[in-house]
């Protein structure tokens, strides 16, 4: 199969994805297949939503609006375009995906198979429906991906090399399990914010999708915020406030509720506003509906920390402090040569 036939492939599934929108779902004409899949997606969906309680209609359809967005003739050439495919025999390439947020092993299993490799893919029990189902859209689409996708839920076996992404504890096991075989282990990540004080009403809204998007249980989700001394929050609690509907789900405010209380218990000095806590800590992985902060005196002693820090963290969301930040509010929308823990899988991929 050619790279040509594969970009078609995925630029169709874009098309595909575009249906499924926080506004609705409405079929589109241009869309292939739709009479095989459109009902069958929205069953998935559905599905999903009543597997996982965090995932939320709405956040599936975040997800699938991203994917939608990336997925075009003209994003995907322009990352593919930064590569040399060279013809050589295709491999196995196992994926062992997380199952955080909708969908969250797929660059992984695009970028298998937009190198020409086969993929053999192990998913989370909390994220098992959509995906499938994409990849029988996939066969459909261009017949030739037939026979190099699979799934399991058994022992990994018969694979050239693997992808996987888990917390830091499964990672020193995948590293001893796959010693022998070429390999991308994904540990634990988190990501911040830099705040100066001089952030606009708007741009604080934003960084509040940063935050609260998934229910925070991203990597790309900030969890932490560096503020200057004495910074005042009474404008960054204004701002978020369009998020007070979260407290509604079920899942967050019983890990809101719990949280609190240990806080309190530990007679921990916080800040909160009835659907977010804020609580001084030099940590960057905060627990859900909580985010920790800490003072900077200098932003150069901020740069040396964070490079320091720089195998802990994902993104960085600022506004001109370092060369690769993240602007406000777009750490879930990451493009497609934007990689995970800067590893560049294609690259990876097309050196085996």
């Amino acid at each position: 199969m050619e790279l040509q036939q594969r970009i078609n492939a995925f630029s169709k599934l874009g098309t595909f994805l575009s249906q499924f929108s926080r506004d609705g779902f409405s079929k589109n004409d241009d869309a292939e297949a739709n009479d095989l899949f459109f009902d069958g997606f929205k069953h998935q969906i559905k599905l999903a939503s009543e597997h996982n309680g965090w995932f939320t209609k709405e956040n599936i359809a975040f997800s699938l609006e991203s994917w939608a967005n990336a997925l075009n003739d003209s994003n995907i050439n322009q990352w593919v375009s930064n590569y040399y495919f060279k013809s050589t025999p295709p491999k196995t390439i196992a994926v062992i995906m997380a199952g955080n947020i909708p969908l969250v092993g797929f660059h992984d299993f695009l970028s298998v198979l937009i190198t020409g490799h086969s993929v053999l893919v192990k998913q989370s029990s909390n994220d098992k429906h959509l995906l499938p189902f994409l990849a029988k859209y996939l066969e459909v689409v261009e017949p030739a991906f037939n026979g190099k996708i699979s799934f399991t839920e058994q022992k990994l076996e018969n694979f050239d090399a693997v992808i996987a992404t888990g917390s830091d504890n499964t990672a020193r096991y995948f590293e001893y399990y796959f010693k022998n075989k070429p390999s991308i282990i994904r540990k634990n990540r988190n990501s911040v914010a830099v705040i100066t004080g001089n952030e606009s009403n708007e741009q604080l809204e934003t960084l509040s999708e940063d935050i609260f998007r998934y229910y925070g249980l991203g990597c790309r989700n900030v969890s932490k915020l560096f503020v200057p001394k004495d910074y005042n929050f009474d404008a960054f609690f204004k701002a978020i406030y369009k998020w007070h509907p979260i407290i509604n789900g079920a899942k967050y405010a019983n890990n809101y509720d719990y949280n609190k209380a240990v806080y309190l218990m530990s007679e921990f000095e916080m800040l909160e506003n009835g659907f977010l806590m804020i609580k001084e800590d030099e940590s960057y992985a905060s627990p859900i509906a909580t985010l920790f902060y800490e003072h900077y005196n200098s932003i150069e002693n901020l740069k040396d920390k964070l490079d320091s820090d720089a195998e802990k963290l994902q993104c960085i969301v600022a506004n001109g402090f370092i060369k690769n930040e993240v602007a406000f509010g777009k750490t879930q929308k990451p493009q497609l040569w934007d990689y995970a823990d800067n590893v560049d899988t294609v690259d990876f991929l097309l050196k085996l």
